[in-house]
């Protein structure tokens, strides 16, 4: 009987030791998303993507650089000769330049937003491994409950037996429910380690460091207000048809192609009989207009008035996509509240009059030990199944709000 109150001992204090070991960092479901949004690696990685979009803002919507042309003639007796050097710039006739510096700014407001959905998405994700986690140590201690109450029956049995009132096979069947539990306790262990695993890369902690999870499940409480959609990826796919538009304005432009402005200046020499060698200055400009007789970039146009048109879509899709799936959370929460609720109020209080039922017809001698443990079993798998609920309900609510846009 030492044996098992000692096990359970230690199953219990494994519950507590964490809190007060190695000093290590420690969460709750309030701090864990401040921790993902400070120390998460993918997250971290995910924010130089502003700054490429901010560094491909600043390269657009500039001229192309100017062209210096350098020019040398000479006879087969270099006798005479000419020598020009020039100065081009392609300047566009249309505001395409305009055009590339506001799809630039968009493409800024982009990656800001991809940063925040992906915010989103981790710090979802680590709320849900939290959850996880502390619904694995409220089944422990439940356990260890149901445990310490089998030990206290296994002990009276065996007094009991001592004295000729109960078999000993009554004291090794009670021994062998007591030990059931803690082996029970001792694999939700092994699960624990598994969600804190999970839940360690989400909040960016090193290889070798203490995670300390502190806290419990919230009780049952439904999300108050109105489904209003905050979410970043739909802020996304809206920018992503304004980008594409903007990038259809700039294909228009496109129709006609840059203008080229030089200045050249040069000197030639001449031999001219009899009057000999002279020199005459050049000074002069230069003007290149494309003419769109062959290509007008239709097939570009047509390219990116599709691909615009499809984004409006995504964005129809999206939206009602996330709705959808708000709006399944939300009934899912719903029926494990009332599961919950029902298991709480109706069901275990009807188990716990059972099972002391069965305890004091047992201890009176006018039931069998069987009855007892089926009844104890029953119990537990009624609180087991309210804490499932309960877990369940969490996940839901993780969800929902991870799809709304407010983890």
């Amino acid at each position: 009987m030492h044996y098992y109150r000692f096990a359970t001992f230690v199953a219990c204090l494994s519950l507590v030791c964490p809190l007060v070991a190695e000093p290590g960092t420690v969460v709750t479901l309030s701090s864990v998303g401040d921790r993902v949004r400070s120390q998460n690696p993918d997250l971290k990685a995910a924010r130089f993507t502003i700054a490429e979009a901010a560094g491909r803002l600043r390269q657009s919507g500039r001229l192309e650089n100017p062209q210096l042309e350098v020019g040398v003639e000479h006879n087969t007796k270099f006798s005479e000769g000419l020598f020009e050097l020039g100065l081009s710039q392609k300047f566009p006739i249309t505001d395409r330049l305009k055009l590339e510096k506001d799809l630039g700014s968009t493409a800024v407001l982009a990656a800001q937003t991809e940063v925040r959905e992906i915010t989103n998405r981790l710090v979802g994700q680590a709320n849900a491994a939290l959850v996880r986690v502390l619904a694995v140590r409220q089944r422990k201690e439940l356990l260890n409950e149901q445990a310490e109450v089998a030990n206290k029956l296994a002990d009276f049995i065996a007094e009991v037996a001592k004295k000729g009132e109960a078999s000993s096979l009554e004291a090794g069947q009670a021994k062998l429910e007591a030990a059931r539990f803690l082996t029970q306790s001792r694999q939700l262990a092994a699960t624990e380690h598994q969600a804190i695993g999970e839940l360690k890369p989400l909040l960016g902690i090193r290889p070798g460091e203490p995670l300390h999870v502190s806290g419990s499940l919230p009780s049952l409480r439904l999300p108050e207000g109105a489904d209003d959609v905050e979410r970043p990826a739909l802020e996304m796919a809206r920018l992503a048809v304004i980008e594409a538009e903007q990038q259809t304005a700039i294909e228009r432009t496109k129709r006609y192609g840059d203008v080229e402005a030089g200045l050249y200046a040069g000197a030639e020499r001449r031999i001219d009989a009899p009057d000999g060698a002279e020199v005459d200055g050049i000074v002069g400009l230069r003007f290149k207009i494309p003419l769109p007789f062959w290509d007008k970039n239709e097939g570009n146009i047509e390219a990116a008035e599709a691909k615009a048109e499809r984004r409006r879509q995504e964005v129809t899709a999206l939206d009602q996509g996330i709705r959808l799936e708000a709006e399944a959370a939300r009934a899912e929460m719903l029926e494990w509240a009332n599961l919950a609720t029902e298991i709480e109020l109706t069901l275990s209080p009807q188990a716990a009059e059972q099972t002391d039922l069965a305890e004091q017809a047992w201890r009176n001698g006018q039931g069998d030990l069987l009855a007892v443990l089926r009844s104890r079993e029953q119990r537990l798998e009624l609180a087991a199944a309210r804490l499932d609920a309960l877990q369940n309900f969490q996940l839901a609510r993780v969800r929902y709000q991870t799809a709304l846009g407010n983890p």
